[in-house]
């Protein structure tokens, strides 16, 4: 039985988990930087984490409105796990922003 209420899909560690919690929080807390710096340490130990693209691509995309960015990362994404609606529906929403189709 898993310690989490849901299903680690991407078999994260606890330490993993805990800084996504973190990032998210500074997030909603609007403190920005912070959440970007968390993300990106994360994406330094392990580069194609998709939780943490997701989430920096989101950060990116919705907070920074630097769309180039948020879709470079979701392409990212979309090459490690072409089935990813997510990524593509938010990719594809950034797109319109870049005039790329």
């Amino acid at each position: 039985m898993s310690d989490h209420a849901f299903e680690n899909t991407y078999d994260l560690s606890n330490e993993q988990l805990q800084q996504l919690d973190e990032a998210e929080d500074e997030m909603l807390r609007n403190n920005l930087g912070k959440a970007e710096d968390i993300l990106l340490s994360m994406l330094e130990e392990e580069e194609d984490c998709i939780p943490v693209l997701n989430n920096l691509a989101h950060l990116y995309g919705r907070h920074f409105s630097d769309f180039e960015k948020a879709v470079e990362l979701y392409d990212k994404v979309l090459a490690l796990e072409p089935d990813n609606a997510w990524a593509r529906d938010a990719r594809r929403r950034y797109q319109r922003y870049v005039g790329r189709d």
